[in-house]
This record gives structure tokens, C-alpha cells and sequence, in this order.
């Protein structure tokens, strides 16, 4: 199984939502393009709060400098992203790919992060709760069933809002996966508590 990891936006708890991924189905994990951070980068966060030996953490296609749009970080590092330069890693077990932002983030001139999901990966939407989030939780949808992607299910990121939660559900009719509270700190233990929780939902996709 292979299950594309995206966000309504940024700073939404993707990355957190993909370590949890990651942990209850032993998966590895591939974060294609990585823009920023590069000592502290995602693929980093994600590893060090995996505790399984069967993941492998698999190198970024394009690692930027700078904390930016990624077709904005490409040039100021003078290179320009090419989708046919991004390979998927070979692997026989199952994979977690973490998009960048947002499925509309553009890439390049022409491209934008909905184009790295290729036909056979399952998309699993993070919402975060806040004043706007029904609406590019909704858009989000919609910019995927436009290209015709199946989204695999939702997973909500904060403290729980039923009103919200159940607006989206409605409309989506996508399949909830889990939760992901408010907690104080993430770690491998608290990733863990999540992975178990949410295992039998992301095995059933």
C-alpha cells in the first residue's frame, strides 16, 4: 500500500499525521521534495519519532535551502523541480509519501503537488481545526476528485470540533481515521499510542 500524505495547508500536523502512518504499518517513509530545514527537515521529525527497525527513511528527490514554496526555493537555489527527476523509491513494503503544504503548492511554472500522486496512491487528507478550515478542507477535496484521486480517508489534527467535524464528514463522505489531539509534546511513545489507535482503520483502506 502506498498512501500519499497531504494537507489542507501548512503547519497543519502532516508531518506528525505521516510519523503515526508510518509507525502503525512499519511503512517507510519518503518525503520527495523537502523545502528548508534541511539539519532539521521532516524526514528527520518523522524518524526520530518512529520506533519500529522495519521502517527505512528514504532520501528526499529535492532537498532546498531555503523555507519556501518549493518552485521559489528551487530557484533561488538556480534549479528548476522536474517531475521525471523525482523517483519513487523501490521498496516491497508498504510506503508513506508526505506532500509539501498543500495539494495546489506549485512545483515548478506548470506543476503543483497534486501532480507528484501518482493513480495507485491512496490519499489520506490532514485537517486541522480552525476559522476557515471546512472551507480548505472542502477545496482540497474537490481539487482531488477533479483529477479524478480517490481520497482514502481524513485524518482531523487538534482538539475536537464535532460541529466541524461532522459538516465535513457529511460532505466529503470520506472515511475518518483517527484524531490526532492537542498533545503537549509528540515522541516516539506518544506516536506509538497513535499508531495503535489508528492501525486497524489505516490497514482497512
Amino acid at each position: 500500500m502506498k498512501l500519499f500524505i497531504t494537507g489542507i495547508g501548512t503547519d497543519v500536523g502532516k508531518t506528525v499525521a505521516s510519523a503515526i502512518v508510518t509507525e502503525a504499518l512499519e511503512a517507510d517513509y519518503w518525503k520527495p521534495i523537502q523545502a528548508g530545514d534541511l539539519d532539521h527537515s521532516d524526514s528527520h521529525k518523522v524518524k526520530a519519532q518512529v520506533s519500529n527497525t522495519k521502517s527505512v527513511f528514504h532520501p528526499n528527490a529535492y532537498a532546498l535551502n531555503t523555507p519556501a514554496s518549493p518552485h521559489y526555493a528551487a530557484a533561488v537555489d538556480d534549479i528548476t523541480i522536474d517531475l521525471k527527476q523525482i523517483k519513487e523509491p523501490m521498496t516491497t513494503n508498504h510506503l508513506v509519501i508526505e506532500g509539501a503544504g498543500g495539494v495546489l503548492v506549485p512545483l515548478n511554472d506548470t506543476d503543483c503537488v497534486i501532480d507528484l500522486i501518482q493513480k495507485e496512491y491512496k490519499v489520506i487528507v490532514v485537517s486541522r481545526h480552525y476559522l476557515g478550515s471546512i472551507n480548505h478542507t472542502l477545496l482540497t477535496f474537490e481539487a482531488l476528485k477533479s483529477r479524478g484521486i480517490s481520497i482514502a480517508g481524513i485524518i482531523f489534527s487538534g482538539d475536537e470540533n464535532k460541529a466541524t467535524e461532522a459538516i465535513i464528514l457529511s460532505k466529503t463522505k470520506a472515511k475518518f481515521i483517527g484524531r490526532i489531539d492537542n498533545e503537549p509534546y509528540f515522541d516516539a511513545n506518544v506516536t506509538r499510542y497513535y499508531a495503535d489507535k489508528f492501525r486497524e482503520n489505516l490497514l482497512s483502506l
